[in-house]
């Protein structure tokens, strides 16, 4: 079994490479994805590799990125689009919703659409203005598009390639400032024997509080599943990995054994996924609160500058305060 210590940049690289050794139909195409590698790498030697009819340097244009890819699915390839930033998805917006979203349901089936969009999420890299946006509620929300996003290198490993090899179209969501974190990945596990790509995952079991997480957030939950453990409390901390579809067995579960959530998220609170989670849980697991489902979350804001940046994204003394408010009621 080969197992290597790998970054989650690494790790989307290697998985990224392993897809385009398979299949011949997979091809890469963003701004500065070839010759560059990307901004932070990720297609770093692919071209050189590959050639720059597979790993394309495209214009500047996100919406023409996303709309010659939808040709390209509809012949038969596979697709991977990289977005720069988060915040520039929206030109590419409208063809994601009309065109990507609808074309299998517009064509009665007939047609499939597999290709991923990949997008580096989140804030915490002190970066400018249209950088560290979390537009994943936009995208949870549109019928007909999947949405996933990793946090740990082993995953973000298997689940890039996973959604390259699905036949829909998956938005892939990359908590950009973990991109340096590093951890184990078994490169030589097959594909049929990993983990569903839409599945949550218990990521430390716990008896007291049930906290949800996702992407760039895992870390910050385990962090305060730690401390709050030198307290007493056991924190269960689970990774959702995909929003939509959402998998909630795991947190169904979860909550019926401690009787209290926390949902933590970067992105504004207002209408996001945090809010469909509360609502979801009542339904499910009514009897078994001992109180309202928490959000802790970013604020309903545009993004701050960046010098101010730490106080706008949820850290461990906000999740620990909201664990706290949960022994309230």
């Amino acid at each position: 079994m080969a197992t290597e210590t790998l970054t989650i940049g690494k790790a989307l690289n290697t998985g990224l490479r392993r897809a385009l050794e398979n299949d011949p139909k997979v091809i890469i195409m963003g701004e500065d994805v070839g010759k560059l590698g990307g901004v932070f790498r990720i297609t770093d030697g692919l071209q050189k590799d590959f050639g720059d009819q597979r790993v394309i340097d495209t214009p500047l244009a996100e919406s023409g990125i996303i709309g010659t890819a939808v040709g390209l699915a509809i012949r038969g390839y596979r697709p991977v689009c990289e977005i720069q930033f988060d915040g520039f998805v929206y030109p590419a917006y409208d063809q994601i919703v009309s065109q990507v979203a609808k074309m299998h349901y517009r064509s009665g089936g007939k047609l499939s659409i597999p290709m991923v969009i990949r997008i580096p999420f989140g804030g915490g890299i002190g970066a400018v203005e249209h950088h560290s946006e979390s537009p994943e509620a936009y995208f949870a929300h549109t019928a007909g598009l999947k949405v996933v996003t990793c946090a740990n290198p082993q995953d973000a490993y298997v689940m890039i390639q996973q959604a390259i090899y699905s036949d829909d179209p998956i938005v892939f969501l990359e908590p950009k400032r973990r991109y340096w974190e590093k951890g184990q990945v078994d490169l030589d596990a097959p594909l049929s024997d990993a983990y569903p790509l839409h599945s949550a995952r218990v990521v430390r079991p716990g008896t007291d509080v049930t906290v949800l997480a996702y992407g760039p957030m895992v870390r910050t939950c385990l962090e305060a599943a730690t401390a709050a453990a030198e307290d007493g409390r056991e924190l269960e901390v689970i990774d959702l990995r995909s929003l939509s579809p959402l998998d909630l067995t795991a947190a169904y579960e979860s909550v019926k054994r401690t009787g209290r959530v926390v949902v933590v998220h970067e992105a504004p609170s207002n209408i996001g996924l945090g809010a469909e989670l509360a609502a979801r849980i009542t339904e499910e697991c009514f009897y078994s609160l001992e109180s309202p489902v928490l959000r802790v979350t970013g604020f309903d804001t545009p993004y701050p500058a960046s010098r101010v940046e730490e106080e706008y994204l949820p850290d461990l003394d906000r999740v620990l305060d909201a664990v706290d408010r949960t022994f309230g009621w």
